[in-house]
């Protein structure tokens, strides 16, 4: 009997000091906000103040905040936007300077150990869909800059919705681990070896831009590896594949033109390629607004990319296609792609893009392309491309069979090296709805 009790004493004292660990590593609340930042501000702002503002507009911008705190619709940054998870569904946060439902209550200390940390007002920590992974890289500069800017927009009374993540998943302390494993926090630290140039493209693209979270692979526990990064994947519960900016197989971007990279960037259109799918949005949100010489810097990094082809091309007894299916897919290609990519694939870009030599076609995931010829789409509306072409939906026109071989034909005619497409692909794609 005491032997059983002293065992129990035991497990409360072990369970106890569990807690006590797990409640240690977690930061606590900061102090309240300094009363020069909770002043009122003057009816007139000054020069500094108002350069300070726009600073932070542009980088939020370059941040893409607008993106995922407005919900479609909703009032900017005023959150409420679904983020769907292999866990469960996220809801973004209220940003604007509404001190009841918002954060107008934060400090300037407060925003910068968010964006640099992780970590929100009260000590919880943020679950990894707020790219905090990449904004730790943001200087405290830049992070005071978008906080003047987020505190200068319309405040919006409006109570952020609570998460509905599955067990155990709706457990904060398990967001412990995650950060272990894939978290690194620190500011970008300048590469002396390269020129200000690059440098400036590198903490563009590593930190506001974010740009990993889509273009590197996610594993299970919803973390990616830095050996990885920029390799492509599957972006989660979006069905759409976002491409290797390391390898020229699929949107590497080594052989491009600058200008080339950089119009994909700010126009949503290139002699070389169309933005579609989440990358339109992003564009349209964010990219488009870049200064001239922060786009050019941008794509002077992204040229640099190491790269890295980690699959083989398909073999030619892979690429091999019966000849019926061949033939269905070039009458179909002449009917209805042919008058704007033109017979030889060759298209007329910047405004029909090229299908010959389209490495986002013959990329070893079919699915973009199954996608858009299911659904269509248009390149994003810019200040440089106020009315882009677009593509028709032939989800309509054209059976599981008919979209099968399509995609086939433009995936192994002149001379691209794609593999064929099977109709059993096809069906779970037509499901979706477009976005």
């Amino acid at each position: 009997m005491r032997i059983g009790v002293r065992i129990a004493i035991g497990a409360v004292v072990l369970a106890a000091l569990a807690i006590a660990v797990v409640l240690s590593m977690q930061p606590g609340a900061l102090p309240p906000k300094p009363a020069q930042e909770q002043a009122a501000r003057p009816a007139g702002a000054t020069n500094a103040e108002t350069l300070l503002i726009q600073k932070g507009e542009y980088l939020a911008r370059a941040g893409d905040c607008v993106a995922c705190h407005t919900n479609p619709e909703g009032k900017e940054f005023a959150g409420g936007r679904p983020m769907p998870t292999p866990f469960g569904a996220l809801y973004s946060p209220n940003i604007t300077p509404d001190e009841e439902t918002g954060i107008g209550q934060w400090s300037s200390d407060e925003f910068y150990r968010m964006m640099h940390s992780g970590v929100s007002r009260d000590g919880s920590l943020l679950y990894p869909a707020m790219p905090f992974a990449s904004y730790t890289k943001v200087t405290r500069a830049d992070s005071d800059a978008i906080y003047a800017y987020l505190m200068s927009v319309q405040p919006v009374k409006q109570k952020n919705r609570p998460h509905e993540l599955r067990f155990p998943f709706n457990n904060r302390e398990l967001l412990i681990g995650w950060r272990t494993l894939y978290f690194k926090e620190g500011e970008y630290q300048p590469d002396p070896k390269q020129s200000e140039q690059w440098n400036r493209g590198a903490y563009l693209v590593e930190g506001l831009g974010h740009c990993a979270m889509c273009h590197t692979a996610i594993n299970a526990l919803g973390g990616s590896k830095e050996s990885k990064e920029f390799e492509g994947g599957m972006i989660p519960n979006q069905n759409w594949y976002a491409p290797s900016l390391t390898s020229n197989r699929e949107a590497g971007l080594g052989d491009w033109e600058l200008k080339d990279i950089a119009d994909l960037m700010q126009v949503g259109v290139s002699k070389r390629a169309t933005v579609y799918g989440p990358m339109a949005e992003v564009v349209y949100n964010s990219l488009q607004y870049m200064t001239d010489a922060d786009a050019e810097a941008m794509a002077v990094y992204l040229k640099s990319l190491p790269k890295r082809d980690a699959d083989p091309l398909p073999t030619s007894q892979a690429r091999l296609v019966q000849p019926s299916v061949m033939e269905s897919g070039r009458k179909i290609y002449e009917q209805q792609c042919s008058i704007c990519h033109g017979s030889d694939g060759k298209g007329h870009p910047p405004s029909y893009p090229p299908l010959a030599g389209n490495t986002s076609i013959t990329m070893a995931s079919p699915v973009n392309s199954i996608r858009m010829v299911l659904n269509g789409g248009y390149a994003p509306g810019t200040k440089k491309n106020p009315r882009p072409h677009g593509m028709p939906p032939f989800s309509h026109i054209l059976d599981d069979d008919e979209v099968a071989a399509v995609v086939t034909y433009i995936r192994v005619a002149w001379e691209n090296s794609g593999a064929p497409v099977e109709p059993a692909q096809v069906p779970e794609l037509r499901k979706l709805l477009p976005e």
